[in-house]
């Protein structure tokens, strides 16, 4: 099973690409008890979340700055890894498509209730990201405890 999520920027693909690749960036809007790393390919960055237990180990497979991130994490079955696709994608000058697909998870009632849940996490990312960029305001504090 695998899903896709997607939201508009109205910036250009480098500078939301950082909202992601840079720990300064990235913690802002989504990994709210920090992140250590920049995702580049090949590194293990580590992401944590203030409503979640953590840290997470990401292990980045692929890094093209302002076109795609690639990377493996676990499961939250703590049972394997998933792996995680963003592309950004520049459709007018100045507005970029982001993209986020999630693939391995088991079919199963478990791994249902998983996927959805991180279909829910990785729209919400996008959106405070948004919120982030184009407003400079946090949105994600205490949204999920």
């Amino acid at each position: 099973m695998d899903f896709t999520v997607f939201c508009i920027f109205d910036h250009p693909p480098a500078k939301v690409y950082a909202a992601v690749a840079e720990p300064d960036q990235l913690q802002q809007h989504f990994t709210t008890a920090g992140a250590k790393g920049v995702m580049q390919s090949g590194a293990t960055v580590t992401w944590e979340f203030a409503d979640f237990p953590g840290p997470f180990d990401v292990q980045v497979i692929e890094a093209v700055p302002g076109e795609k991130l690639v990377f493996d994490w676990g499961h939250p079955s703590g049972d394997g890894r998933n792996r995680v696709t963003f592309t950004f994608e520049e459709i007018a000058p100045g507005r970029t498509r982001v993209e986020v697909s999630e693939t391995g998870w088991q079919p199963t009632a478990d791994g249902l209730k998983f996927a959805y849940g991180n279909v829910m996490g990785w729209s919400y990312m996008l959106a405070t990201m948004r919120t982030w960029l184009d407003h400079g305001i946090s949105r994600r504090e205490g949204m999920f405890r």
